[in-house]
């Protein structure tokens, strides 16, 4: 529900059937803002009536290329859905998940980049994933795919010209400058590869799992990261027995926080089934977020849940705010020797105070190898796109090796037109009803 809401018809009919919604006398003016009156003649929602604004977009100067006719009404979902109700009636069916943006993309209107990216744009929840997404809306992963695809295609031309004259081999591009001008597209691609790294955790998001023994200050620490009183604090031990989670913008990133309950022996049955989520929650994490009391020495349930962490972790010291424990060997020995890693990354917090929090925000980005809050905006967040450059990147470095030992010029084609179908099929020169069913149909029905 909200102040206004726009039901959107498309197609050669759309004009006439806003027409009978609306009563109008004459034809929509194209693209002018027109005042009506609406009034419902579904048989659900009869009597229903709205003041609404009608804008027309004659084909193909709109969003789907086709005709559209966009009505802006007051946001109630009675009124709204009075008037889907009312277009069905009048002809009009319920579109697709995507369909209006699949239809821009058939039409011409958007690559599949672009089409892609509207998905990532609508489910946005922090400004750089909206950025890389809008980035790619506007088309700059396209027009490095274009400018990549051009060198490529002048490259191969000049190669099947060479094959008109058999005798002579290479007689419009010498290998030696097939093997350098190849070598600098792949290179290209490898840098568009690695860009993926912080732009894949940029588009989905990662889980960080907060971890430790009870009463180390887990739950305050998910407080303070949520930026609201989400878990109950309190001195008794085995207070948190599920999981809760929240959704933060962590330097950039979409991070879901997930705070679990307290390890230890439990012989409480509830609290045993807490501390068996609370390992699987570690388990699947991207990175787990080990909290420990600075101020009071290092227990059996600390070590046990240091060495039980896989993968990317971070240690949390905190209680910063009070008096550190004072103890040889040092806090990072322990952990050294409870983990066996010397490169343990250890930040000392405050969930009281917010004291080192940045610090620990850094420390889960180093750990997930990413510095997304301070890189420029990812050219390559999709997985789809990383798969095929990857494909494309394979196959120049295949025709690069091949020319610079010389090798016919129908072995290289070969790779090169490989990494050139890659590359296609990354915009959507080449997509099949399957791949498109299976982009469009994650995408809202009203777009």
């Amino acid at each position: 529900m909200g102040g206004l809401g726009v039901v959107r018809v498309s197609g050669p009919d759309a004009s006439g059937i806003a027409g009978k919604l609306l009563g109008l006398a004459a034809p929509l003016e194209p693209r002018r803002a027109t005042l009506a009156s609406f009034r419902s003649a579904a048989p659900a929602h009869r009597d229903v009536t709205d003041q609404v604004v009608a804008t027309w977009f004659p084909a193909p100067h709109s969003y789907t290329t086709e005709d559209v006719v966009e009505l802006s009404a007051h946001g109630s979902p009675v009124v709204l859905d009075a008037i889907v109700a009312s277009a069905i009636a009048s002809g009009a069916r319920l579109a697709r998940p995507g369909e209006f943006t699949l239809r821009a993309y058939l039409g011409g209107r958007l690559d599949l980049t672009q089409a892609e990216a509207v998905a990532d744009l609508i489910a946005s929840v922090t400004p750089l994933q909206a950025r890389a997404a809008s980035e790619q809306v506007e088309g700059g992963l396209r027009r490095r795919i274009d400018d990549a695809h051009a060198r490529l295609f002048d490259v191969v031309a000049r190669l099947e010209a060479s094959l008109d004259f058999p005798d002579e081999g290479y007689h419009f591009i010498e290998p030696g400058e097939v093997a350098r001008q190849v070598g600098e597209m792949a290179a290209g691609v490898r840098g568009l590869v690695e860009s993926g790294t912080s732009g894949r955790l940029i588009r989905e998001g990662v889980t960080i799992a907060l971890a430790g023994r009870p009463n180390t200050g887990k739950s305050s620490l998910f407080n303070r990261l949520a930026g609201a009183e989400r878990a109950i604090v309190t001195a008794t031990p085995g207070t948190t027995r599920d999981v809760l989670t929240e959704v933060v913008d962590l330097l950039g990133l979409r991070a879901t926080i997930v705070d679990t309950a307290g390890v230890r022996d439990a012989s409480d049955e509830i609290e045993a089934e807490g501390v068996r989520r609370a390992s699987a929650a570690a388990r699947a994490a991207s990175v787990t977020v080990v909290v420990l009391d600075g101020s009071a020495p290092m227990s059996d349930d600390d070590s046990s849940v240091l060495a039980a962490v896989n993968g990317a972790h971070v240690v949390a010291l905190n209680k910063s705010d009070l008096p550190p424990y004072s103890d040889e060997p040092t806090w990072r020995d322990h952990i050294v020797a409870a983990t066996g890693r010397a490169d343990a990354r250890v930040v000392a917090v405050s969930a009281l105070t917010g004291e080192g929090l940045d610090g620990l925000a850094a420390a889960i980005l180093a750990a997930l190898g990413s510095t997304a809050a301070s890189e420029e905006t990812p050219r390559v967040t999709n997985l789809r796109h990383i798969a095929l450059l990857e494909d494309a990147g394979r196959a120049l470095e295949q025709a690069r090796a091949a020319a610079e030992n010389a090798q016919p010029e129908e072995l290289v084609l070969a790779d090169l037109h490989e990494a050139r179908q890659a590359l296609e099929e990354i915009v959507g020169v080449h997509a099949t009803d399957d791949l498109l069913e299976h982009i469009f149909s994650r995408f809202c029905i009203g777009k």
